[in-house]
């Protein structure tokens, strides 16, 4: 491989235009396309061949696709002690429903007072008329939600206290672009401009890897013209193909300027960068890849799609790093080092790192007491871990018209009402059997109201609403849908379902809780393989597979910590507090498994090469430590930023995934890889290395292109890349 990448470094500096024409062709193709293809995307879940995803279908079937629709509550209360049912009250009742029956794309607004069926509360101060829409929430325009609000806000005139809640009122697309985001950025560009000493070449690599985003997003937009894709999908690969881009261009440019240093000419120093640091590069992609294409394991189809779209932007950002970046480097030249360095680049001598050196040497000195602190601190940080929930009714931010309706709803009418549980009786004896069905259910621990069947008109189905006594994520509502289930058995002719967005909720849920371990054991067996390979040795993987384990606790605690405990949630400005959304811990492993094995993969190479060279053990650790950990702070520090940039102003499925990024980098670079991991292979010794005999067969995996590196012209290396960053 490493030799394949020499040659396609020397292509790209020899016909640099060319690749620079060919990337921007091929970002303003994928650009029309996404302008002229794209589609909506969706920001609801759910699992084909659940039973509540089985029966929202046979609902469409039954009643027709607006039993199926989207759908709003509009909650009015009477203000100053007064009784919504008073004649002044009532008449404004009367007046907001018939504006809402009359909003475009709207099939039915229900009058909270009609005698029939009412939806008053108990003690008459507040009522609630269901909005529907003839499609689903993705579909819903934005004018369409526009006029609801407004609809809304006129109803408070006459002095109703009035609010909206539910699907049909929440956006479907992620926002991106805000400041959050845009000072992530730039402090991206700082660090760059302070590692490399030039503002010229910290820009370069924040282009490269924007390109290689920009194809990414606008290649997901493109698709979703002809799939359907969640709206977090094209942010979450933003957010990652960006962090992984501008480092993986780091790493690259780091090798190219330590190869000018060594007096070769610009062509090969580009070619050896590309064939070696490229090497390391390919391998860290493709480990990034092949986890988030793993996502592929839990059979859920919205994963699926979510981990293929992000994988597919680590291919390009991949591929801009070791086609795009060359062409780049190419054209810089020798302005990649300082102008004092330019015409004698050989005669320059690195400099000591006296701080990394100083603090390897610290930490290998007192191997065992900084290993025990660095594993005691981490697993005090994961200890919320334990106690963490997770959903997919995620709440209102606070303050907003969606958390004061659900405030109403549950003081008024019990906390239930936010989440009521449908059974869809089907077949042709359902409407004898659901009377049967609605008295077992009313029988039922939890369950405050059970509505009479609503039959449909060919007769060959019924359908109940079941009011739960409990919040739709509280562990009884579970208890609840899995007493229905196993005590509410199918009748003569009749088939019996239990469904609703709450019942969805808690099937994804559960679905997601079972794929999380049986992930985790693909991750954690694909990490150990690699570092076995890369490595040869069974102690210095299991040392890595140890600390990607308290990163990932460490990161998942801190999250609970924050945005489900609510500790320090004003920091990072969470606007609401509970359980995490249910696809985010299988997605923040998938992820953060990548980079720590990149990181893993960099630092500990270079302590393998000088053990290699017959350095003593622990002067192994240290020199190979202040080689490689310049460059994975700056590195980590850039990926910190990028990830930190979405959590201020994320929305919430992404922010709390953001923050467990940006912590967990934070934890797996300045914990893990900088005390925990060179103090554990120094407190090993000479064993860290020790293969055993049976295992000598396997293939010896150079990730670094050490091999080319000793075939390549030029001088020994004894020139190192000066530490700016220090």
């Amino acid at each position: 491989m490493a030799t394949l990448l020499h040659r396609l470094g020397l292509g790209a500096v020899r016909h640099k235009a060319l690749v620079m024409v060919a990337w921007l062709v091929a970002v303003l193709a994928l650009g029309a396309g996404a302008a002229t293809l794209s589609g909506t995307m969706v920001n609801s879940f759910s699992i084909p061949g659940q039973e509540s995803t089985t029966a929202l279908e046979l609902m469409r079937e039954r009643f027709g696709d607006a039993s199926a629709g989207a759908s709003a509550q509009v909650v009015m209360e009477a203000p100053g002690g007064g009784r919504i049912t008073d004649q002044a009250n009532a008449a404004q009742v009367a007046a907001a429903v018939a504006k809402l029956q009359k909003l475009p794309g709207v099939v039915s607004a229900s009058n909270p007072l009609d005698p029939k069926a009412p939806t008053v509360s108990q003690d008459q101060r507040a009522a609630y008329s269901t909005v529907t829409y003839g499609v689903q929430a993705s579909e819903i325009t934005v004018e369409e939600r526009e006029a609801l609000t407004s609809v809304v806000d006129q109803s408070r005139a006459g002095g109703l206290i009035v609010e909206a809640r539910g699907e049909a009122t929440q956006e479907s697309g992620a926002d991106i672009g805000g400041t959050g985001e845009i000072l992530g950025v730039v402090v991206a560009l700082v660090v760059l401009a302070v590692t490399y000493g030039s503002l010229v070449l910290a820009g370069m690599n924040l282009l490269t890897a924007l390109a290689g985003v920009a194809i990414g997003a606008l290649g997901i937009t493109t698709l979703s013209g002809f799939t359907e894709l969640q709206s977090t999908t094209p942010i979450l690969a933003i957010m990652l193909g960006l962090a992984v881009g501008i480092d993986y261009a780091l790493f690259i440019v780091t090798r190219f300027r330590q190869e000018l240093r060594r007096g070769l000419p610009v062509p090969e120093a580009v070619a050896l960068a590309v064939g070696t640091a490229g090497s390391a590069v390919v391998t860290a992609g493709l480990t990034v890849v092949i986890a988030l294409a793993g996502l592929s394991v839990a059979g859920i189809p919205f994963l699926t799609e979510m981990g293929l779209a992000a994988a597919g932007t680590i291919v390009f950002a991949v591929l801009v790093a070791i086609t795009l970046v060359p062409a780049f480097l190419g054209a810089v030249g020798m302005r990649a080092l300082p102008k004092r360095e330019r015409t004698d680049p050989a005669a320059a001598q690195a400099r000591d790192r006296g701080f990394y050196r100083g603090w390897a040497t610290m930490v290998t000195r007192r191997r065992l007491l900084s290993l025990v602190v660095a594993v005691a601190a981490l697993a005090v940080v994961a200890i919320p871990f334990f106690s963490m929930r997770t959903t997919l009714n995620q709440a209102p931010a606070e303050g907003s018209s969606a958390a004061k309706a659900d405030a109403i709803i549950a003081e008024r009418f019990g906390p239930g009402f936010a989440g009521p549980l449908l059974v869809l009786v089907d077949g042709s004896g359902a409407p004898a059997y659901a009377t049967t069905v609605r008295e077992k259910v009313a029988t039922l621990p939890d369950v405050t109201f059970v509505a009479p069947p609503r039959v449909n008109q060919a007769g060959d189905a019924a359908l109940i609403t079941i009011i739960p006594a409990s919040e739709p994520d509280s562990g009884t509502t579970v208890d609840l849908v899995h007493a229905i289930r196993d005590d509410v058995a199918d009748g003569p002719g009749a088939e019996v379902y239990v469904t609703g967005t709450t019942a969805v909720s808690i099937d994804v849920s559960q679905k997601l809780d079972q794929a999380l371990p049986v992930y985790l054991i693909l991750v954690v067996g694909l990490a150990f393989v690699l570092l076995v390979l890369v490595f040869r040795s069974l102690l210095v993987p299991v040392v890595g597979v140890l600390g990607f384990l308290l990163t990932i606790g460490a990161a998942l605690g801190a999250t609970t910590a924050v945005f489900q405990w609510g500790w320090l949630a004003g920091v990072v400005n969470a606007q609401t507090t509970g359980p995490l959304l249910s696809l985010a811990p299988i997605i923040i492993v998938g992820i953060l498994f990548g980079l720590a094995m990149d990181y893993q993969v960099f630092l500990v190479s270079r302590m393998h090469e000088a053990h290699a060279h017959g350095a003593e053990p622990r002067e192994a650790v240290v020199t190979g430590f202040k080689q490689a950990a310049p460059v994975v702070v700056a590195a980590a520090t850039i990926m910190f930023a990028v990830f930190a940039g979405f959590v201020p102003e994320g929305n919430d499925t992404i922010k709390p995934i953001a923050f467990a990024l940006a912590i967990g980098i934070l934890f797996d670079a300045l914990v893990v890889r900088m005390i925990a991991v060179p103090a554990a292979i120094a407190l090993l010794g000479r064993s860290a290395w020790w293969l055993p005999r049976w295992l000598s067969w396997l293939p010896a995996v150079d990730v670094e292109g050490a091999a080319l590196e000793r075939h390549a012209p030029g001088r020994p290396r004894d020139v190192e890349e000066p530490a700016h960053a220090a």
